[in-house]
């Protein structure tokens, strides 16, 4: 992300609407407020993607606020992670979990990879990668221990009325 001479950093578009996101600056460092967790945090790419897909994923395919969480807590083979966002069912259960690249990191394996050692630790229903030019999304079958790709993102209402077992 370059600056525009502005003050304000020239960002690639992406497959995502647009965002009018709140920047300042502090110790010559550029922040973003992050609504999940309260506060500016520093604006990297994949900080830019998180910001735009958490707001895509609030007004248009209404998952709600107060069930999203940034940057959550998990141990996975003993080892400290975060989850980059995380959407809970109204009683707590993970339902959905997002793992960020940046807009110039190609989605592979190795991301779906990240993003299933997480799962080991929630159990959540959909698993999605984004890098906001890009958006992969699949369901975890722990039935049949298996996992299919579907075309788009769920809005949260479908999800619940699917999964409302969760």
């Amino acid at each position: 992300m370059s600056d525009s001479g502005s003050g304000r950093p020239q960002l690639p578009p992406l497959a995502l609407p647009p965002v009018d996101m709140r920047l300042r600056r502090e110790d010559g460092i550029l922040k973003v407020w992050d609504a999940l967790r309260s506060k500016f945090v520093a604006l990297t790419p994949e900080e830019y993607v998180r910001v735009h897909f958490v707001d895509w994923l609030m007004k248009t395919k209404g998952y709600p606020a107060g069930l999203l969480a940034n940057e959550y807590p998990i141990e996975v083979n003993g080892c400290r992670r975060r989850c980059d966002t995380i959407a809970f069912t109204p009683e707590g259960e993970p339902l959905l979990i997002v793992e960020y690249k940046a807009p110039t990191v190609a989605v592979s394996q190795n991301v779906f990879d990240q993003i299933v050692r997480y799962n080991m630790a929630l159990h959540a229903r959909y698993l999605v990668v984004s890098n906001g030019l890009n958006h992969y999304c699949c369901v975890v079958d722990y039935a049949r221990h298996s996992y299919h790709f579907i075309p788009e993102i769920p809005d949260y209402g479908a999800l619940r009325r699917l999964h409302g077992d969760n």
